[in-house]
């Protein structure tokens, strides 16, 4: 074998604390290395067409680069031995940057263990052989989880670059949360103004199918080929016979449902259509509130439906589609701020949520978008607006920053302010986080145009005074002294975690979520709508907190990748993936229920058991190898032989 081994110095990155030079010579000694050099920028232009002509020169047969992160750059590398006639898996990474340069400065310890490192690396190159990967054809159709404004954006780009979507939303409209806001920040235009047309373009668009009131049950499959169960849940009305007249919802006597749209604020009826421009425009019957489905007396929708929709004897449907392709676009709900006792814990009608305020500000909303008090229907003058309830607060398990809460608290003031010329806003903060386009300008509008008095500080307690109103006491920590207000009205900007059940649905797309919930991305940086599983892409809010044009830019990226994908008529698979040897296997099945992508398959015949590798549902993340008691099962480029003459070499180093 002649190896060819190229340590970099990354500028003073590694050169600054290795002896590049010493550790090129030292492995230039090291078993079948024929060529050894230290490159300045190893993956530069220059330093890929040195590996290039090294390769033909020599006659190397495998490459060893000494650098940074294989996690970077070893899909770079392995493209240029790829590129010099090399099979792409004969070449090794060792990491003198992460695991050497930048946690120490002893530059002679340093140098010592660049070389361990790179012996070790060349050590299992000598085991390695050349694998190839195979090519499978592809479903050309993409699913889009969840119909908010990124999942929209993904679906329409897909669809408009000829891709067929399946999009299946929980709720009874697209449209998510976005479609519940009056406006949006920093230009205070009509939410429903821009979002609306892009729900109709859904609706209308020839390669979008839409499953409202759905949610997904299994997912089975690989990249390329997945096959996803949907549950239809039961809405007791015939959607295809449904116009949206809103009949039904006018004549139904059980008025005493509970507005989820409205995020709780007023009662609706049993049978309700979610809001005037809801997509699709359907009826659906809430079982828990109906008169004839928890009683068996009522039935008056059903009588004064014109085409006969009504169906009390309904039940889920379960769909199967085949897609090739998985966009998770979930979004967000608000945590549970009644944990917060010291802000009435949901005792008071008039401490409500910013999302309840912006139902209250709503044209569509239950007030006609007039502001008022929930407990009496009075105008309030008075409105102090509460930041990071449920962010920022480790305490309630919430460390990290919601990110787009200062900003709608800042377009709450102001439109308290358009709507009531004279009322007062306080904004009680602890700091003012407003980095996007036009935010701060934003945030200073609020504050010396509308006059809105912002105190730094946190709120300890907020309780009715008996007179009426609300007391909030707090502390302005730029004065060093306590606040006490009188209230008509608290808006709390109430913190956002992942939607409820993400957790299950990651575990049914097989995909990572950090301990928030919130759906994990391959790299934070280089590949951040990418998931560790093939085809499954994130966009919008389930992978992080961000704002709309955030959510809107992802679920372009989301899409792009999609069309990538989808490029080509067939895929190639990884060909690191595990493969069993007959012969030592025992049938024990550790393999196959340890397995987190459901990739191996157990087959009993003549009474015995054996196991299969699914080859492209295979993620090579090298788990079941760690299980198999026997050694039977070995994961490709990371065999037990690879391994222990990396440890072997390091041992005798």
């Amino acid at each position: 074998m002649r190896i060819g081994v190229f340590v970099c110095h990354c500028g003073s990155n590694i050169g600054g604390t290795v002896d590049c030079a010493e550790v090129a010579r030292i492995a230039g000694t090291f078993p079948d290395v024929v060529y050894s050099t230290d490159p300045m920028y190893t993956c530069a232009e220059p330093g890929q067409a040195a590996i290039e002509e090294a390769i033909r020169e020599h006659s190397l047969d495998g490459v060893v680069v000494a650098s940074c992160s294989p996690r970077m750059h070893e899909p770079t590398f392995r493209r240029t031995v790829e590129r010099a006639g090399l099979n792409p898996y004969m070449f090794e990474m060792a990491n003198i940057r992460e695991h050497v340069s930048w946690i120490g400065k002893d530059i002679p310890s340093n140098t010592r263990k660049a070389a361990e490192l790179v012996e070790m690396a060349v050590e299992k190159l000598r085991k390695d052989t050349p694998l190839t990967p195979a090519e499978f054809p592809v479903t050309r159709r993409v699913l889009v989880i969840g119909g908010g404004v990124a999942g929209i954006q993904a679906a329409l780009d897909c669809a408009d670059g000829g891709i067929p979507v399946v999009m299946v939303e929980r709720e009874a409209t697209i449209g998510g949360k976005m479609a519940k806001l009056d406006k949006t920040f920093p230009t205070v235009d009509c939410s429903a103004c821009i979002l609306g047309p892009k729900m109709v373009d859904v609706a209308q668009h020839p390669n979008i199918s839409l499953y409202a009131h759905a949610e997904i049950e299994d997912v089975q499959g690989y990249v390329g080929n997945f096959t996803v169960t949907i549950r239809k849940k039961t809405t007791y009305v015939d959607w295809s016979k449904c116009t949206g007249c809103g009949t039904c919802t006018e004549k139904c006597p059980a008025r005493h449902s509970v507005d989820a749209f409205n995020e709780g604020i007023g009662e609706t009826s049993a049978i309700t259509i979610a809001f005037p421009q809801a997509i699709p425009k359907k009826a659906v019957i809430n079982r828990d509130f109906c008169r004839q489905l928890t009683k068996g007396k009522c039935g008056v929708c059903a009588k004064v439906c014109p085409t006969g929709a009504i169906r009390y004897d309904m039940e889920d449907e379960i769909v199967t589609e085949k897609v090739g392709s998985i966009i998770a676009a979930t979004g967000y709900d608000l945590m549970d701020w009644r944990v917060y006792s010291e802000y009435g814990a949901g005792r008071y009608p008039d401490i409500i949520t910013s999302l309840q305020y912006e139902r209250l500000m709503n044209a569509s909303g239950p007030t006609g978008g007039h502001i008022v008090r929930p407990s009496d229907g009075r105008e309030p003058k008075t409105v102090v607006f509460v930041q990071c309830v449920g962010s920022r607060d480790p305490s309630v398990g919430r460390p990290y920053c919601s990110g787009f809460c200062c900003m709608y608290t800042a377009k709450q003031a102001i439109l308290t302010k358009d709507h009531i010329p004279d009322s007062h806003s306080y904004v009680f903060y602890m700091d003012i986080r407003a980095a996007g386009k036009m935010y701060d300008e934003f945030t200073r509008r609020a504050v010396e145009e509308y006059g809105t008095e912002y105190i730094r500080g946190r709120v300890s307690q907020i309780y009715p005074d008996g007179h009426g109103q609300l007391t909030v006491m707090g502390m302005d920590t730029l004065l060093g002294r306590p606040v006490v207000l009188k209230a008509d009205l608290v808006v709390l900007a109430v913190g956002i975690e992942a939607a409820r059940g993400a957790k299950e649905l990651a575990e049914k797309l097989r995909i990572s979520y950090d301990s928030a919930g919130f759906f994990l991305e391959s790299h934070v940086k280089l590949r951040p709508v990418e998931t560790n599983t093939a085809g499954v892409f994130l966009a919008g809010v389930c992978q992080g907190t961000k704002d709309i044009p955030a959510s809107v830019a992802q679920g372009s990226a989301a899409a792009s990748k999609v069309l990538t994908l989808f490029a080509r008529e067939t895929l190639k698979s990884n060909p690191q993936i595990a493969k069993t040897i007959p012969g030592r296997c025992v049938g024990c099945g550790k393999c196959a229920r340890c397995c987190p992508y459901g990739a191996i398959r157990e087959n009993v015949a003549n009474g015995e058991t054996t196991v299969e590798v699914i080859e492209t549902m295979c993620q090579g993340c090298g788990l079941c190898t760690a299980t198999c008691p026997q050694g039977a099962i070995q994961l490709a480029h990371a065999t037990d032989n690879q391994i222990l003459a990396e440890v072997n070499a390091l041992c005798q180093a």
